[in-house]
């Protein structure tokens, strides 16, 4: 029999459970996910815990345009990716920030690292403050973000952008529509063992799909 001491949380994980997402995603839905998904995003880390997922790129797309603005993004941090076709292994580290963003407000930090042949791996950041309409804000870099509906679609956890913002400061305000580069969505789906499948989708209204990747990662 496993003693008390076994039953206790990994070191850095509080034993409170963050319950931020279900709150996000309401409770009817939250009940109709996977209990691993639940896990994975009831985790409260605190300041010098870190959870990292491992695993690799399956697939990526971009179509012409998906490249110019893949190229175009890198003056904000490169938080598309940038080559066509490209895939490998890959890494997701996520950590609690405190504050971010001042006033007290409360986030978490996503640092993906992808391998590249021949070259440094890209790492793109990308930080998730709960705020905003949606509840929910994820920024890229220089005041960059978007607001992100959080919804259950057949057992995933589906992350949807609603509009883009600018953030200077305590100023924000929204991109107007035509510099919006299109509706992003990202999708979390488990897949049982330990593993879960993870999609990135950005589509323009006019243009269609200009970029797509998929990577498997696995749980720590």
């Amino acid at each position: 029999m496993a003693s008390t001491s076994d039953r206790r949380p990994p070191s850095g994980v509080e034993s409170v459970v963050d319950l931020r997402f279900r709150a996000l995603v309401g409770e009817e839905s939250w009940a109709r996910l996977p209990a691993a998904v639940q896990k994975r995003f009831s985790k409260r880390l605190s300041r010098d815990a870190a959870v990292v997922y491992a695993g690799e790129v399956l697939e990526t797309r971009l179509s012409r345009v998906g490249r110019i603005a893949a190229f175009l993004a890198r003056a904000i941090g490169a938080p598309l990716p940038l080559e066509n076709g490209m895939t490998g292994a890959a890494v997701v580290t996520v950590t609690e920030a405190e504050g971010l963003g001042g006033q007290g407000m409360s986030g978490q930090c996503w640092t993906r690292m992808y391998a590249r042949r021949g070259r440094f791996p890209q790492v793109i950041h990308s930080a998730k403050r709960f705020s905003g309409p949606t509840g929910l804000e994820e920024y890229v870099g220089y005041g960059i973000g978007m607001s992100l509906a959080v919804t259950e679609r057949e057992g995933a956890l589906v992350f949807r952008s609603t509009r883009y913002v600018l953030a200077i400061g305590r100023l924000r305000m929204r991109l107007p529509w035509l510099l919006e580069p299109g509706r992003m969505e990202v999708v979390h789906k488990d897949e049982g063992g330990g593993a879960f499948l993870f999609t990135l989708a950005l589509t323009h209204p006019w243009l269609g799909e200009l970029v797509y990747q998929a990577a498997r990662f696995r749980d720590a």
